[in-house]
């Protein structure tokens, strides 16, 4: 009887055992969003009932936020340069950024194999970039508007200069980190520098590359936040400072908060790319 009772039950452990698994893979992908909305919804309540006390200064609470910031939540509206909603300013911002930081890419990784790549490259250009690269973003800004005399490029040249540096160095470790045994089979082989290039150095430097165009692309969202804020015109970095003198602090707060989204989704983005091309080499 202990026999057959031990042989009807073993498959139900069996099952168990197979389900938990799954079960627990389930748990964890949950925890990796309930526990962030139980922290924030935690944040929010402790916010809201130092507002209700009186104790945040003229920081409005979460639902006066709300309240306030209904019309700008829509915000498609594009009545006239000083009137734009607050899509249209991300949207301005993020123009900027495309063409500053896409051309930082392309300037970054094209120096940066080459310093990797040819040593007198490197000791000729090295030890200028470090001293360059250690200039504020802002510092820039003058000097920017005294050369180019318009704020539009100005502020695209500010994001270039600022995340130019991460891509050239990433790109320039990554080229001299290839391993000497690949060199060696190229030698061996005879290829010819274009196969070398594409099918040997670039798949190997792949990933400090895309380390390199993942800091920068943060860089250079900080960087056109902090010189929209003294450029002016329309942008997300103009309408907080505008939104800071017209003592419109809901707006303030939705701007920052779309600042962090758009800045996670950056980072994202180029790091799904990153996995994705260094995965298919």
């Amino acid at each position: 009887m202990t026999t057959t009772n031990e042989t009807a039950i073993a498959p139900a452990r069996g099952e168990a055992a197979g389900t938990s698994p799954q079960v627990k893979a389930l748990l964890e992908r949950s925890s990796t969003v309930v526990l962030p909305l139980i922290a924030v919804a935690i944040f929010l309540g402790i916010w809201q009932g130092l507002s209700a006390a009186g104790l945040t200064g003229t920081l409005p609470g979460p639902l006066q936020v709300v309240q306030d910031v209904q019309p700008l939540i829509t915000g498609f509206f594009n009545n006239s340069e000083n009137d734009v909603g607050i899509a249209w300013q991300l949207a301005a911002s993020l123009q900027r950024v495309a063409i500053g930081y896409t051309l930082a890419a392309v300037v970054g990784v094209s120096v940066g194999i080459l310093m990797g790549s040819m040593r007198s490259f490197q000791l000729a250009l090295d030890p200028i970039f470090q001293v360059l690269r250690t200039i504020p973003p802002l510092a820039w800004l003058p000097i920017a508007l005294a050369a180019l005399s318009q704020a539009n490029p100005s502020a695209i040249f500010v994001i270039f200069i600022t995340a130019v540096w991460p891509i050239i160095i990433n790109t320039a470790v990554g080229v001299r980190s290839t391993p000497q045994d690949y060199r060696n089979v190229a030698s061996v082989l005879k290829l010819s520098k274009p196969t070398y290039f594409f099918q040997i150095l670039l798949p190997s430097a792949a990933s400090y590359i895309f380390t390199g165009l993942r800091i920068a692309v943060g860089l250079a969202w900080l960087a056109i936040v902090a010189a929209e804020m003294l450029t002016g015109g329309v942008g997300i970095g103009f309408f907080i400072w505008d939104s800071y003198n017209s003592s419109r602090m809901a707006d303030i707060i939705l701007a920052v908060l779309c600042v962090g989204l758009v800045g996670f989704v950056l980072d994202r983005m180029i790091y799904y790319a990153g996995r994705l091309l260094v995965a298919s080499e």
